[in-house]
């Protein structure tokens, strides 16, 4: 038998017309869940996976930081996302007259709305403290890299306040140098090795030949043994310098991983919280809809008669 429509409960007209979101229940689920999330942020900073730089020599390795930051975050995602789509779905309006498929939906809605605010508004806790340590970790990394140049004039002793003292030197060199203190010949030899390193890294035949003078002119050595002496020094100084260029170059490529890696993961944290709010919300719902009125009479004097 057909039904016309204006055989229609009015409780369906007043159903289908109304919004399907309630936002107080979103709302108030996303508040949990941000609160929550902020709790067991500062939480996880008490017990050890705050932003720390993963290349102190002291404490947890990078990887253990890592590993750790994103156990917690996929932990805190999961309880508070959970909460926060329990209370969307448990405290939202009850839908009468409406098929079970579309209440599912939704409860799904409403948990992942509320899922999407409370991350918005926690976002600045929750990444911030997840990619601390990836941010410190590549930065680190990236200064050592950009200042490579700087590390070798630091190896050799130079400073910017030196920087022309090479040229200066330059004016006053002689075939024989002159007698001059301990401290005055080993500012020249550190400025031509700063000048050296921080260029191509050989020395200028010049160069040598007038640190072999004052080696010679110091320790009695022939010129031959000087000119040897100065050549295995300024290997070792220079070597010094590949090694230290190469830890730069090693620490910038860890903390590009551990930057992708994090960022990865952290991915798939959010998803997890995502399904969590949305089933946590599908259970409160029903929850919700499984609630039974009971009617309470009050009874007078004269009832009771």
């Amino acid at each position: 038998m057909n039904v016309s429509p204006d055989a229609y409960p009015a409780a369906v007209e007043e159903t289908t017309s109304a919004s399907g979101v309630s936002w107080g229940a979103i709302l108030a689920g996303a508040a949990g869940a941000a609160a929550l999330s902020m709790i067991l942020v500062l939480l996880g900073s008490g017990l050890g996976f705050s932003a720390m730089s993963p290349w102190a020599n002291e404490g947890a390795s990078a990887k253990t930081l890592g590993i750790s930051t994103i156990i917690w975050l996929t932990i805190t995602q999961i309880l508070a996302s959970g909460l926060g789509g329990y209370l969307a779905g448990r405290l939202r309006v009850k839908w009468s007259n409406m098929h079970g498929d579309e209440v599912y939906f939704r409860d799904t809605a409403h948990g992942f709305l509320s899922w999407a605010i409370a991350t918005l508004v926690a976002a600045v806790l929750i990444v911030g403290s997840v990619s601390g340590a990836v941010g410190n970790g590549v930065k680190a990394g990236a200064s050592a890299v950009a200042g490579v140049a700087g590390t070798a004039a630091v190896a050799a002793g130079n400073t910017q306040g030196d920087q022309y003292g090479y040229f200066v030197d330059s004016l006053f060199r002689d075939d024989r140098p002159a007698a001059v203190s301990d401290d005055a010949a080993r500012g020249v030899v550190v400025r031509i090795f700063a000048k050296t390193l921080a260029n191509d890294g050989q020395l200028a035949p010049e160069d040598r030949a007038y640190l072999a003078q004052l080696v010679a002119q110091r320790t009695n050595l022939s010129q031959a043994d000087a000119q040897a002496r100065v050549d295995q020094v300024y290997g070792q100084a220079k070597q010094a310098v590949a090694d230290a260029k190469l830890k730069a170059q090693q620490a910038a490529d860890t903390a590009a991983k551990i930057a992708a890696a994090t960022a990865l993961w952290t991915f798939v944290a959010l998803l997890c919280g995502a399904f969590v709010a949305s089933l946590a919300a599908i259970w409160g719902g029903r929850r919700r809809d499984a609630v039974t009125y009971v009617e309470v009479r009050s009874y007078t004097a004269s009832t009771v008669r």
